[in-house]
């Protein structure tokens, strides 16, 4: 058995766009649902939901057979979560709130093996086909994807550090908790958020990394676009599902 590719990295390095779509919702059912969608990736948020390690790997698995890649947020820039989430399969990762270059560089340890990095050695997991892909653990890194997240004033001052960083292979911007960050807390939208958003997706690809987003407001999405964003979640699976049936209660009451 063969070490899987990663099709999402290499239409990164490629600078394909790539649509994506935010999984906030735990569950098997539901991520293999969303992966027959058409989009060209999905994160499964393990930072702002419930989602716990077994939930992962099951949707890890239900996802696997679609042509969408599944990328996973870990709930912070810890080692031994990376870990287990490596071990179940996982080959994308977006590290949340990433300040400084250092932190950048710890995040790009602990996905690597050694010497490259501090990933703890296991040789029957999910991720290495239960032991049998052969020289898993000297082959691994090249298909691991670290995305890292630049969410506050602070961050964003140091972009073209982080992207000299090597082994990060992209740079998102995070405009809600940037927002808060800049003092306009629940208001991502204002303009001046949305200028440093803007401003540093153009950083981001002056440095020579691609650059993502996630956002629900389509004008900034088609802005950022144009600016140079290659990794775009472009909605959030719990908001879809709440403006439709929102919209459908109105509706139907407003009716009675």
């Amino acid at each position: 058995m063969d070490l899987p590719l990663n099709p999402f990295k290499a239409a990164l390095r490629a600078r394909t766009p790539q649509i994506g779509i935010w999984c906030a919702i735990g569950g098997s059912v539901h991520a293999e649902s969303l992966a027959s969608c058409g989009f060209d990736w999905l994160l499964i948020d393990t930072e702002h939901s419930t989602v716990d390690m077994p939930t992962v790997q099951s949707m890890l698995q239900a996802v696997a057979p679609y042509p969408t890649h599944a990328a996973v947020r870990p709930g912070w820039n810890d080692a031994v979560e990376l870990k287990r989430l490596l071990d179940a399969g996982a080959q994308t990762f977006l590290i949340p709130y990433v300040q400084t270059a250092a932190e950048a560089a710890q995040a790009v340890s602990a996905v690597r093996y050694p010497p490259n990095g501090t990933r703890g050695v296991a040789g029957i997991t999910r991720a290495s086909r239960f032991g049998l892909i052969p020289d898993y653990t000297s082959r691994a890194d090249a298909e691991i994807c670290l995305l890292v997240q630049v969410e506050t004033a602070q961050a964003l001052t140091n972009i073209e550090e982080i992207a000299a960083v090597p082994g990060v292979d992209g740079i998102f911007i995070g405009p809600a908790d940037l927002a808060a960050s800049m003092g306009y807390p629940g208001n991502p939208d204002h303009p001046d958020v949305q200028d440093a958003v803007l401003d540093g997706i153009r950083r981001i690809t002056a440095a020579g990394l691609p650059a993502g987003l996630l956002s629900l407001n389509p004008d900034l999405l088609e802005r950022a676009a144009a600016a140079g964003s290659v990794f775009t979640a472009v909605d959030v699976d719990q908001a879809i599902l709440l403006r439709g049936a929102r919209a459908l209660a109105q509706k139907w009451k407003a009716g009675a």
